[in-house]
C-alpha cells in the first residue's frame, strides 16, 4: 500500500507546502541569529539552521510545483505560425511535425479525472501568481471555445514529432465543424508538399484556407503551381480523364459500378456493370479509348453505332474478301422486317447482324459482338429499366461543361486547357487540387469524387503490379463521408504497398454509416486507418469510437470514511477514521472531455498506440 501512497498525487488543492516552507525559513533565520549573534551552541544551531533552510527550499519547491500545475489550468490561447516557420520545423523529411503538446500518460488521465470532481474555477491562480511563477504561455481567452484545463494538466509541452513511416497506414482526422480539421489538414498537406510527395487533395467544399495553403507551400518549395479541377469553374482548371488508367477493360466497369448508389438485391448494380462492360469491350475491340461521354452515348442513346463499327471490323478480318456482296441479300430481308429492335436500327445494321449470325458466327464467333447484339435485340423499355441506376450517374458526370472536363478530347483545338490524368500527375510529381463544389450540388460532387478515387485505386494496382512506385503519393480527402466508396477503402487497406498514404477527415461516424449503409461498415472502413487525430467531437457515437481507440488506464480513487459515536455515559466518546486507495480501469480520455476540447486542440493515437495531447497553431498563408 505504501507504494500506491507514494504514487498517488492530488495537485488540485491549496499549496499547503508554502505555509510549511515559510515556517522552515523562519526557523532558519531564528537559528542563524542564535548562531551568529547570540553565540549559543554555534555548531548545533548552525546545523539546525542549514537543516531548516534545506527543508524550507524542499517545501517551497513542492509548493511551486502545485502552483505551477494550477497555473497551467488557465490553458493556452490559440497561436499562429508563418509558412516559413512551419518549413523550418519540418526540415527533417523523415519526421512529421504535429504541433505542440506532450505524451498522454496515466498521470495526466488521473489529474483529469480528479478535476471532474471539483469546481476548476476555485483552483485557477491569479494573474499576479502567474507573473510571480514566471508562467510564460498566454492563457486561453474567455471568448475562445472549449475548456482550458484539458491541456493544462501538463504545464510543460514540447514539439511533437512522429516518424513519417508511422503515418503510412493512413490517418483519420475526426472533429465537429470549426474544431480545427482544416487547420490540421493545412499543416499535413504543406509538409507533404515540402517533402516532394505527389499530393492529391479531394476537397468537397473548396476550402479557401486549404487551397491557399497548398498554393503557398508549392511556391515555398519551388514546385509548380497546383493543378486545379473545379466543376463550376472549368475555364481556369484542367481537363482530366478518370477513365484513363486501367489494365483490364473490366476495371472500367467496376469503376462505374463503385459510383452507383447501393440497391438491396444488387441486381441493378450487376445489370449496370454488364451494360458498361459491353460498351467498354466494344470500344477496346475497335481500338477506341473509352471515356464517360462514349459510355453515356452508347448506353443512353443506343449501341447501334458502335455495333456497326464492330461488325464491319470483324468482317474485314474474318469474312471472305467479297463479304460486301454476300451481305446484299440480307438488305432485302432487313427492309421487309416489320418488327425492328429499335427505331434507330438501320437496314444496313440489321443486314450485318443477320449475316454475322447466319454465316460468320459459326466459324468466327466474337464474344464482344455477341454481347452487343444481345443488347441491341433487348427490349428497349426493359433495358432502360434495368439500367435505371446507371444512367443518372453517367448524366451527372457528362452534363454541360463537365462532359468536356472529364472526357477530354486532346484533338480539340478550341480547348486550350491541359489534358491530364492521375498517372501523368503521379509521374510528373504534381500537386492536384480537386474541388467538388458539394454545397450547391452534393449528388454530382459525390459522383465526381468517387470516380476519381476509383481511378486512383486502379492506379495503385498498376503501381503495385509493376513494382515501380515512383514518388510517394499523399491522398488527402476532406469530408470523407461525401465521397467514400469501395475503391477508397481498398486504398486505405492496401494503398501503402503501392506507395500511397491517405489522410481522411470526417465529422461524425454517423455520416460514414449513412454513406456506407451501417455503423458496422463505417467502423470497418475506419479500421483500415492506423492513426487517429481527434479534435472536438459532439456526437456520442463518434466519441465512443474515439475513446475505444485510445484504450483504458488505471485510475486511483481514495475513499475516506469517518465516524463518531457516544454512549449513554457522556464521558464515553469514540471515533474512527479510515482511508482506502482503490484502482479501477477507466477510459484514458473520458468521452465527455472530447466535447469540451478548445479549437485546434486534439488527442491522437499514433504509431501503434502512442497517445499524445497536442495543439496546432493556425497557419498563415498570406505573408
Amino acid at each position: 500500500m505504501s507504494v500506491f501512497d507514494r504514487s498517488y498525487e492530488m495537485p488540485w488543492r491549496p499549496a499547503y507546502e508554502g505555509y510549511a516552507s515559510v515556517a522552515w525559513l523562519a526557523a532558519f533565520f531564528y537559528f542563524l541569529y542564535q548562531a551568529v549573534f547570540s553565540g549559543t551552541a554555534v555548531l548545533a544551531t548552525f546545523s539546525l539552521a542549514m537543516f531548516a533552510l534545506t527543508a524550507g527550499f524542499f517545501r517551497l519547491n513542492q509548493a511551486v510545483h502545485v502552483l505551477t500545475l494550477r497555473a497551467s489550468l488557465a490553458g493556452r490561447s490559440m497561436e499562429t505560425i508563418s509558412a516559413s516557420e512551419l518549413r523550418k520545423l519540418s526540415e527533417d523529411p523523415k519526421r512529421l511535425w504535429l504541433g505542440y503538446g506532450f505524451e498522454w500518460k496515466p498521470a495526466h488521465a488521473q489529474r483529469l479525472y480528479e478535476l471532474s470532481k471539483l469546481d476548476v474555477r476555485q483552483f485557477v491562480v491569479s494573474s499576479f501568481v502567474l507573473r510571480l511563477l514566471g508562467y510564460r504561455p498566454t492563457p486561453q481567452r474567455d471568448d475562445e471555445i472549449g475548456m482550458p484545463f484539458i491541456h493544462g494538466v501538463e504545464p510543460r509541452e514540447e514539439l511533437l514529432y512522429q516518424p513519417l513511416h508511422t503515418f503510412a497506414g493512413g490517418t483519420c482526422i475526426a472533429g465537429t465543424t470549426q474544431s480545427g480539421k482544416g487547420v490540421m489538414l493545412t499543416h499535413l498537406v504543406s509538409q507533404a508538399i515540402y517533402r516532394g510527395d505527389v499530393v492529391v487533395v479531394v476537397d468537397p467544399k473548396n476550402s479557401k484556407r486549404l487551397k491557399s495553403a497548398v498554393v503557398r507551400a508549392c511556391k515555398d518549395a519551388g514546385r509548380h503551381p497546383p493543378l486545379e479541377f473545379h466543376p463550376s469553374f472549368p475555364d481556369r482548371g484542367i481537363r482530366i480523364d478518370p477513365m484513363y488508367s486501367w489494365q483490364k477493360p473490366t476495371e472500367l466497369s467496376s469503376r462505374i459500378e463503385s459510383v452507383m448508389p447501393p440497391d438491396t438485391s444488387g441486381a441493378f448494380k450487376a445489370f449496370g456493370w454488364s451494360a458498361v462492360n459491353v460498351v467498354v469491350q466494344a470500344c477496346v475491340t475497335n481500338e477506341d479509348r473509352p471515356n464517360l461521354l462514349k459510355l453515356t452515348q452508347y448506353i443512353e442513346g443506343g449501341i447501334e453505332p458502335i455495333l456497326l463499327q464492330s461488325l464491319e471490323r470483324h468482317f474485314v478480318q474474318h469474312a471472305p474478301a467479297n463479304w460486301r456482296d454476300l451481305v446484299l441479300p440480307y438488305f432485302k430481308l432487313a427492309r421487309d422486317m416489320k418488327k425492328r429492335p429499335s427505331e434507330d436500327a438501320s437496314d444496313q445494321l440489321l443486314a450485318y447482324v443477320m449475316y454475322y449470325k447466319r454465316d460468320i458466327s459459326s466459324s468466327f464467333r466474337d464474344k464482344s459482338i455477341d454481347s452487343q447484339i444481345k443488347v441491341f435485340e433487348h427490349n428497349r423499355e426493359h433495358y432502360a429499366k434495368i439500367t435505371a441506376n446507371l444512367l443518372p450517374i453517367l448524366s451527372q458526370l457528362t452534363s454541360g461543361s463537365l462532359g468536356k472536363s472529364l472526357s477530354p478530347d486532346p484533338f480539340d483545338v478550341n480547348d486550350e486547357r491541359p489534358v491530364m490524368n492521375l498517372q501523368k500527375v503521379c509521374d510528373g510529381g504534381h500537386v492536384l487540387y480537386i474541388a467538388l463544389d458539394s454545397l450547391p450540388d452534393p449528388v454530382t460532387a459525390s459522383a465526381i469524387g468517387a470516380i476519381f478515387l476509383a481511378d486512383l485505386a486502379a492506379l495503385a494496382g498498376m503501381r503495385y503490379n509493376s513494382g515501380q512506385y515512383g514518388r510517394p503519393v499523399c491522398l488527402v480527402v476532406d469530408e470523407v463521408s461525401n465521397v467514400i466508396n469501395r475503391p477508397l477503402i481498398e486504398i486505405l487497406n492496401k494503398g501503402q504497398e503501392s506507395g500511397i498514404s491517405a489522410i481522411c477527415a470526417m465529422q461524425t461516424l454517423a455520416d460514414l454509416a449513412d454513406r456506407l449503409g451501417s455503423p458496422d461498415a463505417a467502423r470497418m472502413a475506419l479500421g483500415n486507418l492506423n492513426n487517429l487525430i481527434a479534435l472536438r467531437s459532439k456526437d456520442r457515437l463518434t466519441q465512443d469510437f474515439i475513446t475505444e481507440t485510445f484504450g483504458k488506464t488505471y485510475i486511483r480513487n481514495v475513499d475516506v470514511t469517518m465516524s463518531t459515536g457516544q454512549d449513554q455515559n457522556v464521558v464515553d466518546f469514540s471515533g474512527s477514521f479510515s482511508k482506502r486507495l482503490t484502482s479501477s480501469r477507466e477510459e484514458a480520455v473520458p468521452s465527455d472531455i472530447l466535447g469540451k476540447l478548445p479549437n485546434c486542440q486534439y488527442f491522437a493515437s499514433i504509431g501503434g498506440g502512442r497517445l499524445v495531447k497536442g495543439r496546432i497553431p493556425i497557419l498563415l498563408t498570406d505573408q
